[in-house]
């Protein structure tokens, strides 16, 4: 039989790995957005590149529209990028604090949740 110890430090293990996949997963997701959101920006800007000769009033004015949203989104995916890493950091970090600060609390909701998955699993099969 494992000792209780040893068990604490199964889910001290456990806690760091998840922040880590947590974290990973994060940049994972944010590097898909990115890229689909940088190939929309790349799509407009060519768009814009093209009817740059047009010199028709509301042409230009909506011209201007969309390099001014193009711009705004350029800044907004970056500050999302970023708020997006800091909340993964701080998930994890909370989650690996609470498995050091209450130990059999965790026990018992990896207990809990280990249950209610095999309930799942089993109705599922």
């Amino acid at each position: 039989m494992e000792s209780p110890d040893g068990t604490v430090e199964q889910l001290r293990a456990a806690g760091r790995r998840i922040g880590s996949d947590l974290g990973e997963s994060a940049g994972n997701i944010k590097s898909a957005a990115s890229a689909e959101i940088k190939s929309l920006i790349a799509d407009v800007e060519d768009l814009v590149a093209r009817i740059a000769d047009l010199k028709d009033a509301d042409v230009v004015r909506v011209r201007n529209k969309v390099l001014l949203a193009v711009d705004s989104a350029k800044e907004s995916l970056v500050d999302g990028a970023d708020t997006v890493r800091r909340q993964a950091q701080r998930v994890a970090t909370t989650a690996d604090d609470y498995v050091h600060d209450s130990p059999w609390q965790a026990v018992g909701i990896a207990a809990l949740v280990g249950a209610v998955v095999g309930i799942l699993a089993t109705r599922r099969s």
